[in-house]
């Protein structure tokens, strides 16, 4: 009587098979995974601006103008303490009488360029009907992480 062997494992093909499928799938999560950690870096940079927006918009409230709210002197706030963060590089108020109120942020993020890039991120308000509305735009807003 003669007993058949068992074969135990897996063939080389069907080993073949399983890591292209996990070279296929890493092929779309790695930049996938890049986007998500540079705009969860961004990030930093417009929770930073809020601070400075939102003493804005008081501002505005009690004032009635963005003309009476374009320093921070005026707004009461120190402009160092809002880009204390790691990604933040600056937050600053625009100096220019046409974008009275305007936050601008920088922050740098290396998404695999080197050396790092700086990328901005702008509110500009406008007032209306004694409201404001804001504007996002800037470099890190082109690229979706606004």
């Amino acid at each position: 009587m003669k007993l058949k062997k068992m074969q135990k494992g897996f063939t080389l093909i069907e080993l073949m098979i399983v890591v292209a499928i996990i070279g296929i799938l890493a092929s779309f999560a790695l930049p996938a995974y890049s986007t998500y950690t540079n705009k969860a870096k961004f990030a930093e940079t417009i929770v930073a601006l809020g601070a400075v927006k939102s003493a804005v918009d008081i501002c505005y409230q009690t004032e009635g103008s963005l003309t009476d709210c374009d320093t921070a002197a005026k707004l009461n706030v120190v402009l160092a303490d809002m880009s204390a963060g790691i990604y933040v590089t600056s937050v600053a108020l625009s100096a220019t009488a046409s974008e009275e109120g305007t936050v601008i942020g920088t922050s740098t993020v290396n998404d695999g360029a080197t050396p790092s890039i700086q990328y901005t991120a702008i509110m500009t308000p406008t007032a209306a009907g004694g409201t404001l509305t804001w504007a996002m735009a800037g470099t890190g807003c082109d690229k979706g992480w606004c």
